[in-house]
């Protein structure tokens, strides 16, 4: 069964209807969205935001379903000093509605013990809505590498958060493949692969794994 897609950081903001259609076209079954777009690179590509446009809503479900492709994850969750996640629930309900299955969740906020906190407080509201959660731990954020990713899962104590492992963000941050032979299968909920350097090309780390990365896949565990 093919369990491949491509993350839509992969695709710059290209627009959601014509994404289904790349990812249709490369035979891959899914892709993850963002609700709305960001100006990473100068590529002309439109504005789009699905919370100010009911109709981008509606022709997206019908692309995915005449394409045959399945969104896997819903980006673009963070948690950020003072930010209370329940803020976070209209963007929830638009998920739902696309029939997003998970959520990714970063966290920007300094404080760890806050972040668990704003963690499990999203995971819970996700849950109201029948999505499950994934932490991305990324070199850098408070929830930087494997050991407090699997902290803060420990912490929340839910069986629907879970890991993403991207594998970048895995070596980059110390681990390797034992650490993650040692973590429990049900603990992984999601997977990016992409293929890259061991070492750092350079000194921003955001930098290249937003823009040197050569192929960034996804796949659901």
């Amino acid at each position: 069964m093919n369990r491949l897609g491509i993350e839509a950081l992969s695709v710059f903001g290209l627009p959601p209807v014509e994404f289904v259609d790349v990812a249709a076209d490369l035979g891959c079954r899914y892709i993850t969205v963002f609700l709305r777009n960001f100006a990473v690179l100068p590529l002309g590509y439109p504005q789009f935001s699905f919370k100010d446009d009911s109709r981008l809503k509606a022709d997206l479900l019908a692309a995915l379903a005449h394409r045959g492709v399945s969104i896997s994850l819903g980006d673009g969750f963070l948690v950020l000093p003072d930010a209370d996640m329940r803020l976070f629930a209209t963007d929830l309900d638009l998920m739902a509605e696309l029939g997003v299955p998970q959520i990714n969740v970063v966290s920007l906020d300094p404080d760890r013990v806050r972040s668990f906190d704003q963690v499990a407080t999203l995971a819970e509201l996700a849950a109201q809505r029948q999505l499950a959660t994934v932490i991305e731990p990324v070199p850098g954020l408070t929830i930087g590498d494997l050991p407090t990713a699997l902290a803060a899962i420990a912490h929340i104590g839910r069986p629907d958060v879970r890991l993403v492992i991207d594998t970048m963000h895995l070596l980059r941050s110390g681990s390797g493949a034992s650490d993650l032979a040692a973590v429990a299968p049900e603990l992984i909920g999601y997977a990016q692969l992409c293929d890259t350097t061991l070492a750092p090309q350079g000194d921003n780390y955001a930098e290249e794994a937003m823009f040197e990365r050569m192929a960034l896949l996804q796949r659901q565990a």
